[in-house]
């Protein structure tokens, strides 16, 4: 009865102590699904095959074994504390405050630059329907409507990312149905290339541009699976996690062999790699090839969505890493209080604010393309360093909680080999960074951000001993 009592008085004063778990196994599957395929895919996947020919599928493969661990590893370690509302929680706890901080204002900075870049994709994507329409009007529009839809409730974030996640798989699922159709019936294009999958090892081997090219793939194709963890933010709002997170998990080798696999191999079979132009979507070629009228239509409204699905997960996941960061007094307070749906409503503002940042970028910077690498290339490198705190996480796990590894029902396995694998990995991508002079440039560009928040952090820990 007094806790029905305290519950009413947190409700009517707006300010709840906890998140709901709203999201259900449908939304969690579809949003980690979400998370493992993104606008990377469809715009550039024609930049990574003309880079690496036919190896770039081996890349995809390699990048998506080592994410598996990851998330392995993410998953026992959520598992092991529901308490834990996130990645930035355990690692606080496993690792000291400082992890945690740095993990969880990492992680908004990601999500906020990855979302300024595709506000300006959907507003590039806006204007193939409405060329007159005013870019910062767009851009405006775009962020003023996904903070409504999340301001009502969790759920409501679930059901947009269903569809978003939806709407893309329908679209892979076709392409490669389409693609071994045209394989099948041997189409020959206008070029008058055949398709056939020889195409894949005819045309200079699997590996054309040798080992460099190999190399050169990675550099482009670890932003592609940036959101693969946002099923980890979901943590704190899922209902049955001990079900749910497994499944979600589980299931990335699949994705990671249908969604981009196949779909790299069918477009590779109807138009050899060769003949593959880097600045253009090679999803869009082969509907026009298969004599789709619609096509240019059709992916520009996949990639519409899938740009806004990456920014309605960066709204969703920095809000709630707002949300554990002033919990942990890190933040400001205000951040850590709910409204009366049970939502982080001033991390979502805070967070949509900075997204406005999109709409400077577009009267600021003419070259957009330019900008983009540099930004994704930032985001990547930082998403890496969350992936890595996430292994140390576990890697501390192992050695303080013995007890609770012993006791898990989802053991990450091989866990601390493939946690020194996965790290050695990371650190290979970010040598191969330094090869490109635009990743070069990122990589220089990114200790700033840390410097920022060391900085930061010497200022909260100084307010809060106070």
């Amino acid at each position: 009865m007094v806790d029905q009592v305290k519950l009413a008085a947190e409700q009517a004063s707006g300010h709840e102590e906890h998140l709901r778990r709203n999201l259900t196994n449908r939304h969690i599957q579809l949003i980690a699904i979400g998370g493992a395929i993104g606008t990377g895919l469809f715009m550039g996947s024609g930049k990574t095959i003309s880079l690496a020919g036919p190896s770039i599928i081996f890349v995809y493969m390699i990048i998506g074994f080592m994410l598996f661990f990851v998330m392995r590893a993410m998953g026992e370690l959520l598992l092991s504390n529901l308490e834990y509302k996130s990645f930035s929680d355990f690692a606080s706890d496993l690792l000291g405050p400082w992890a945690g901080y740095f993990t969880g204002w990492t992680y908004w900075f990601c999500w906020v630059v990855t979302g300024i870049a595709d506000v300006v994709a959907i507003t590039a994507y806006a204007q193939f329907w409405f060329p007159d329409l005013s870019q910062w009007v767009a851009s405006l529009a775009c962020v003023l409507l996904l903070l409504a839809l999340n301001l009502a409730t969790v759920k409501m974030f679930g059901e947009m990312e269903f569809w978003f996640a939806m709407i893309k798989i329908v679209a892979i699922v076709a392409l490669i149905l389409i693609g071994l159709g045209m394989v099948l019936f041997h189409f020959q294009a206008p070029s008058g290339h055949v398709a056939s999958f020889s195409h894949l090892w005819n045309d200079g081997g699997w590996f054309p541009k040798g080992i460099s090219g190999f190399f050169a793939g990675f550099q482009i194709a670890v932003f592609a699976f940036v959101g693969i963890e946002l099923v980890g933010t979901t943590a704190a709002e899922t209902k049955d996690p001990e079900k749910s997170l497994p499944r979600a998990i589980n299931s990335i080798p699949i994705r990671i062999i249908m969604f981009y696999v196949f779909s790299l191999i069918m477009i590779m079979s109807v138009t050899p790699w060769s003949s593959i132009v880097p600045d253009k979507s090679p999803f869009v070629e082969l509907f026009v090839l298969a004599g789709l009228p619609a096509a240019a239509s059709i992916i520009n409204f996949v990639v519409l969505t899938s740009a806004a699905s990456s920014a309605n997960s960066g709204v969703f996941s920095t809000s709630r890493m707002l949300y554990g960061l002033a919990q942990d007094g890190v933040a400001p307070k205000r951040f850590g209080l709910l409204s009366r749906r049970a939502v982080p409503s001033s991390g979502l503002t805070f967070s949509c604010i900075c997204l406005l940042g999109g709409v400077v970028l577009i009267y600021l910077i003419p070259n957009v393309i330019t900008v983009f690498t540099m930004v994704t290339t930032v985001s990547a490198i930082l998403f890496m360093f969350v992936w890595t705190i996430i292994l140390c996480s576990y890697l501390a796990y192992r050695r303080k909680h013995p007890e609770r590894h012993a006791k898990s029902v989802y053991k990450m396995p091989l866990g601390r080999l493939m946690c020194w694998v996965c790290m050695v990995f990371f650190a290979f991508v970010l040598v191969l960074l330094t090869l490109q002079e635009d990743t070069r440039q990122a990589l220089m560009v990114t200790p700033l951000w840390f410097i920022v928040l060391g900085g930061m952090w010497f200022y909260w820990r100084r307010f809060s001993l106070k």
